[in-house]
């Protein structure tokens, strides 16, 4: 017996976008399309789909509008909207995620890249929706209700690290292998007594888990850069660099219905402060020294050196004795000065995962 088909509408005032878009998803989906926000409004009274695809630019009442009366009412605030938009400025991709959308595509839109966004947003707003189910009998679970929360969480934050990861292909395995060269990092600080007023209070499994959801803020950033086969222009730069604070407040909205306060609060300062520098030129806010915490600190070692032995489209990896060297000459400028030299300490161990990840 198959199951019953989710259900999609998809809003466009373009009667060719309309026929497009249902053509690619009526095989998969139940799709009703609607050519107004004013029409959505309306059908919204009485249907609720398990997601919205919604152009902003319509007339009379554009897409911006619409979610903003969507989200102000609690029967729908909690559908999953995706914007669809020929708008390709990080500005209004940013005001649309602001604003409550979970993704946005530009168009014309590749029908099989808009199939798998759905299925990736659907599958994640589906575990939400079990997670907030076993956080309200929360104290009524016994310890294998508790440990099936966990692997909840942990199907959560693979699905968002996928999410991240088919964004930005082009550092495939980042994410797993940052978090592997942290652990490193975290059980050398444990074995030699370092920084322990700060990490004795950690739970460090939860912290590394935490960590995997450090650039979950691509998700705002247009596909066109991320993707992008060469160096990014300067302007490029500048709008890639606020993966770090939109990651910071996607964690922040999510803390406002979570339980899990220690958790994303480590997820919040990993996604800010990772691309800090100890001599106060990094970004997004230019803090200084042990102004920057620990996580970002730590991180920015693992993150520098995963993107130095790594290939990208725009050069080849470096090898393992260049990229420690580059890092060791970035102690006191770039990085934390005792933690390049634990990094140094532990190199070895860095170069086996790389090694690893190649094979």
């Amino acid at each position: 017996m198959s199951l019953e088909r989710k259900t999609v509408f998809l809003v466009d005032d373009n009667a060719t976008n309309l026929a497009v878009g249902k053509a690619a998803l009526a095989e998969y989906y139940k799709v009703l399309t609607l050519d107004s926000g004013e029409r959505l409004l309306k059908v919204l009274e009485k249907n609720i789909p398990d997601l919205i695809l919604l152009d902003i630019e319509m007339p009379e009442m554009n897409g911006y509008d619409t979610i903003k009366v969507i989200k102000s009412k609690k029967e729908t605030e909690n559908i999953p909207i995706i914007f669809l938009t020929a708008k390709s400025d990080g500005d209004s991709e940013l005001k649309g995620l602001s604003m409550g959308a979970i993704d946005y595509i530009i168009k014309p839109f590749s029908p099989p890249l808009l199939l798998k966004r759905i299925e990736v947003h659907l599958l994640v707003e589906s575990q939400k929706r079990e997670l907030r189910k076993y956080n309200d009998h929360l104290q009524e679970m016994v310890e294998e209700k508790t440990r099936s929360v966990v692997k909840l969480q942990d199907a959560i934050l693979k699905t968002m690290v996928e999410l991240v990861e088919r964004r930005d292909y082009s550092t495939g395995g980042h994410i797993e292998r940052t978090t592997l060269y942290l652990g490193v990092l975290l059980k050398a600080m444990q074995k030699r007594n370092l920084q322990m007023e700060i990490i004795s209070s950690w739970d460090i499994d939860l912290v590394l888990r935490s960590a995997q959801l450090h650039d979950v803020g691509k998700v705002a950033i247009r596909d066109s850069i991320l993707q992008k086969p060469g160096r990014l222009t300067p302007e490029e730069f500048e709008e890639i660099k606020k993966h770090t604070t939109v990651g910071e407040e996607i964690v922040e909205k999510i803390k406002k219905d979570s339980a899990e306060q220690a958790f994303l609060e480590h997820a919040g300062i990993f996604a800010a402060s990772h691309h800090e520098r100890w001599d106060g030129s990094g970004y997004p806010r230019g803090l200084k020294g042990e102004d920057i915490p620990l996580q970002g600190r730590l991180l920015a070692i693992a993150d520098v050196y995963d993107a130095l032995v790594s290939e990208r489209p725009y050069k080849k990896a470096l090898p393992h004795e260049k990229a420690v060297a580059i890092i060791m000459e970035g102690k006191g400028t770039h990085f934390d000065p005792s933690l390049v030299d634990l990094f140094f300490s532990v190199s070895d161990e860095f170069k086996g995962i790389a090694l690893l990840d190649g094979d």
